[in-house]
């Protein structure tokens, strides 16, 4: 059965300076799954569990009237000096307008980092010219006057790492799919099937995964590691529930998290 990790546009994003845009995702299987023990506890490789939350992780959601709509993408804060980036799939923030905040930690319903609003987007050229599947990652400035801290001083971060080899690592892979209210988690060996691409498979990652971090060298107290990709590139992140891929991050998205950092 195909199942796109995104499909269908919705209008979500606009920043206070411009209109930005967001592509969101069909509804794709149903995911039923028994919980793991916490955020790295029970793993097995190349299956799928549901886990309670991870804090640095968590679900973009439409928002209309100061009300939270549906989510449809997944996001993960990534350490930078100011503390308030957040890195996803650029397929996630293109294709539509209106208002998007990022929930970490979401969990049925529940939010126990606060609800983060995405102020500025960041995409590379290439993307924005082609939408390059080599470059298929965005950064996302999140801001909650409310909480009068950056958000990485709530849910801590994972440490973004580029231009390093990401094959033959073991990842673990977390993603928030449509038609669950908590994220499902799972890990296994990279493959790195085509140029600047890497592949990552276990099931159950349908729509809504894309922007699901990978993670290598995952800290089992903290739930946090080297974000070395995330769902996205080839086929927008894969067509089956099976086989996810992610645009390899180097050059262009380290010289991105340059430019999100500055504020450029």
């Amino acid at each position: 059965m195909l199942c796109l990790k995104r499909r269908r546009a919705w209008s979500m994003f606009r920043s206070p300076s411009r209109a930005a845009l967001i592509t969101a995702t069909a509804v794709g299987v149903v995911v039923t799954l028994t919980p793991a023990n916490g955020a790295a506890g029970g793993i097995v490789n190349g299956f799928a569990q549901a886990v309670r939350h991870e804090a640095a992780v968590g679900a973009l959601f439409t928002t209309s009237k100061g009300r939270l709509g549906k989510h449809f993408c997944t996001a993960s804060v990534v350490d930078s000096p100011a503390g308030d980036l957040v890195i996803t799939a650029a397929h996630c923030v293109s294709g539509g307008s209106g208002t998007i905040d990022f929930v970490p930690g979401y969990d049925h319903g529940s939010t126990p980092y606060g609800v983060w609003r995405v102020t500025k987007v960041y995409v590379d050229q290439a993307w924005r010219s082609s939408a390059s599947q080599d470059d298929d990652f965005a950064f996302l400035r999140v801001s909650d006057p409310s909480a009068g801290i950056p958000i990485e001083d709530q849910t801590g971060a994972d440490k973004l790492v580029t231009g390093t080899p990401a094959v033959h690592q073991m990842v673990q892979v977390i993603g928030y799919p449509n038609t669950a209210n908590q994220p499902i988690t799972c890990q296994n060996w990279l493959r790195e099937p085509m140029e600047d691409q890497l592949e990552f498979d276990c099931g159950e990652y349908t729509d809504g995964t894309s922007g699901g971090p990978f993670l290598s060298q995952v800290n089992p107290s903290t739930g946090q590691g080297q974000l070395i990709g995330v769902i996205g590139g080839y086929e927008q992140g894969g067509n089956t529930p099976q086989v996810s891929y992610s645009s390899v991050l180097g050059r262009n998205a380290a010289a991105l998290y340059k430019q999100a950092v500055a504020g450029r």
